[in-house]
């Protein structure tokens, strides 16, 4: 009943959609969830150590039997810059004296790390089916040794360009990441926010460039999006926003507000939280100090002056300084179980899919 079967079969689930992984807000239970409901679920790895991605896998593995996909960062670190991160902190500094936070007391850094040799043991030991990446792919050395593991390979592209580098340096299945997606841009051969497409121009285009098979990602988050993304020539969609106010995903209280009252102009890309670009829905400090500030150490350095204040104003019931990460079609999000969203979204795919038929 799918046009398009090949994600179905090369991942082995019952639907063809992916839940994007999203780091820091989401853990086993949501990916448990949305496996339950037919979808791959994907882990975020890239802000937990190897101890604790091992630890979440083999809870899902005690409660699925489906595919698994882990998630990993491979960006290039910036060196930290003292520099400017002081002249960051000083650009932050009424908020830190609003809030009664001593700016000069020791601050952890932003723990944001790139898939490495310790991350790459964990995948072969864990063989999970699927292994995606972000900004990119890691050294081929690496990616060799994830596909030894028997593991499919995944990664982002933003424009066309990065989508055929992806399939050039071995990965098997491209998402396509439109400029409505919620979270980090994907982009790792340009810095140019102006120009990322949005994603019904992007799909076709990079469904045309490349061979391997395609999945469309930004904006989509009912079964009307998903058709459509399969008339663009995708072979499958990954969803992300549609699930944060989830039962199972851990959005903290004042967030799913926020969420909820959110609105199709209220999101923004923004480069203030984590010095690299990444949609959500516009918080105080990105209003006021951007949402794009030159100021803003490079990724991930940005985040550790503002984790004193993130911490401070939650304590109040407050997400001045929180990321709240989430694309475009954010308010048509439902407060609905994962495993049902999943089957609800499905179903309703597939009744679009009927019509046009008809």
């Amino acid at each position: 009943m799918w046009p398009d079967r090949r994600i179905i079969d090369l991942f082995k689930t019952e639907f063809p959609i992916v839940l994007a992984p999203m780091a820091g807000i989401m853990d086993a239970e949501l990916v448990i969830a949305a496996a339950q409901g037919g979808a791959l679920g994907s882990l975020p790895c890239a802000m937990i150590t190897a101890e604790k991605a091992r630890e979440q896998v083999n809870i899902i593995r005690q409660r699925v039997t489906t595919p698994i996909n882990m998630n990993f960062f491979c960006h290039t670190p910036a060196d930290a810059d003292p520099v400017r991160e002081a002249g960051w902190k000083a650009r932050l500094g009424s908020y830190y004296k609003e809030l009664g936070i001593d700016p000069a007391a020791p601050v952890s850094a932003a723990n944001r790390a790139p898939f490495d040799e310790a991350m790459c043991a964990v995948v072969e030991e864990l063989k999970p089916e699927v292994v995606s990446f972000h900004f990119g792919l890691p050294d081929p050395a690496l990616v060799k040794r994830v596909k030894a593991a028997g593991s499919i390979v995944m990664s982002s592209a933003t424009i066309v360009k990065e989508a055929i580098w992806l399939e050039e340096n071995g990965a098997d299945v491209i998402i396509a990441q439109g400029a409505e997606a919620g979270g980090h841009r994907g982009m790792f051969l340009t810095d140019n926010i102006a120009q990322q497409p949005g994603t019904f121009a992007l799909v076709p285009q990079v469904v045309d460039a490349v061979k391997v098979p395609v999945i469309a990602a930004g904006g989509i988050a009912d079964g009307r999006g998903i058709a459509a993304a399969f008339a663009l020539g995708a072979s499958g969609v990954q969803i992300g926003s549609a699930y944060l106010r989830c039962p199972e995903s851990k959005v903290i209280g004042p967030a799913r507000t926020a969420l909820a009252q959110a609105h199709d102009d209220s999101t923004v890309i923004t480069n203030v939280m984590t010095g690299r670009p990444a949609r959500g829905v516009a918080n105080r400090v990105m209003r006021e100090v951007g949402p794009i500030s030159p100021d803003a150490p490079a990724f991930p350095h940005a985040a550790t002056a503002l984790a004193p204040l993130k911490a401070a104003a939650e304590k109040l019931g407050k997400v001045d300084f929180t990321n709240l990460w989430a694309g475009q079609a954010v308010r048509m999000g439902r407060e609905m179980a994962a495993a049902e969203l999943t089957r609800s979204l499905a179903g309703a795919a597939l009744a679009r899919f009927g019509t046009l038929a008809g």
